[in-house]
């Protein structure tokens, strides 16, 4: 007898183990085919094992645009990185929930799969480990992963993506970061005046850019190099201090004073649309900045050596100005901003 029962039992296992294998479902994601440049810098290597998929990119777009992942659903990832400002944003600095303001300009969100650090103070060298914090951050959504979770636990149309994207996983924490980074992957700009000219695409420039690009290729190709226009450095350029408190730059993050008040060189493509510039928006205009760099800037114990070595100050003619901002618009990609469409 129980030798029957012990036959009976592992029958009843063998077929349940069949059913579950019957019930496995395959599900179709391919990838995106991305536009990447061979001029470009390398990709992060995050992106190869988190690389664009079509539902994936899906669900990181809905999630970036949903004011649900902010604690009184009023304010979402596109609130503060807006398509005609290059996914940045026109105000000085982030403004957040219940008008509370942050400590620093938005930053664009544009080529980062071929960012090696994120942040002005580069404290995150990973895409996927960026979402929580605008979640979490008072100043911004104050919210939690969790009460982002339950708010869209229910909705079936998170529950098909979620499913779709990640192979029938569910919703879940890692996939809200993954998706939108792997939305974030895709916003990629390769197609200004400057990128057709290198191609040789029939666009040509004009007197007073190909100057500019000449000024620029003289006095700021040192930290506006490779083809993100951005060396990734930190850097110290003596620009105006951010009175809070809180600020104190890439030293927040490492803790040392050599690192006091200096910043990740921002890219300037689409430079024309990111107004204002500077970590807080200290300059309303580009003519502005160049003003300053040219009338010197605040002395430093770290400041760049570039300055440092030239009186603190990057001596520009007003001619000079006039075709830098004629080149530096060369970068604009009015495709990527939407002004195409």
């Amino acid at each position: 007898m129980k030798n029957l029962l012990r036959t009976l039992f592992i029958v009843l296992l063998l077929s349940s183990c069949s059913n579950d294998d019957s019930e496995l479902v395959s599900y179709n994601n391919p990838e995106v085919s991305l536009n990447i440049p061979s001029d470009f810098p390398e990709l992060n290597s995050s992106f190869y094992t988190n690389i664009p998929t079509e539902f994936g990119v899906e669900l990181g777009k809905k999630l970036f645009t949903d004011v649900r992942l902010s604690a009184d659903n009023t304010i979402s990832c596109s609130s503060c990185h807006i398509q005609e400002n290059a996914f940045a944003d026109h105000n000085p600095k982030g403004i957040g929930i219940e008008g509370r303001i942050g400590l620093r300009n938005a930053p664009p969100v544009q080529n980062m799969a071929f960012m090696q650090v994120y942040n002005w103070d580069g404290n995150k060298l990973q895409l996927e480990d960026q979402p929580l914090v605008p979640i979490i951050t008072h100043e911004e959504m104050d919210s939690s992963i969790l009460e982002v979770i339950g708010k869209i636990e229910n909705d079936e149309s998170y529950i098909e993506l979620f499913k779709n994207a990640f192979n029938g996983e569910g919703i879940t924490a890692d996939g809200i970061y993954n998706s939108i980074a792997q939305y974030e992957y895709t916003l990629i700009s390769t197609n200004s005046k400057y990128d057709k000219v290198k191609r040789n695409e029939g666009e040509t420039f004009t007197e007073s850019e190909a100057q500019g690009f000449a000024v620029f290729q003289e006095k700021c190709i040192s930290c506006h190099s490779t083809e993100l226009f951005t060396d990734q450095t930190y850097r110290n350029i003596g620009f105006p201090i951010n009175p809070d408190t809180e600020e104190a730059g890439r030293a927040r993050i490492t803790g040392s004073t050599e690192d006091y008040m200096s910043f990740r060189v921002p890219s300037l493509r689409n430079i024309e649309y990111t107004a204002p510039y500077g970590s807080f928006g200290q300059f309303a205009t580009l003519e502005a900045v160049l003003n300053y760099l040219d009338n010197g800037v605040l002395e430093a114990d770290n400041l760049d050596p570039i300055l440092k070595d030239n009186d603190n100050r990057i001596p520009l003619t007003a001619q000079e100005k006039i075709d830098l901002i004629a080149f530096m618009k060369t970068l604009s990609d009015s495709e990527f901003v939407g002004l195409d469409d």
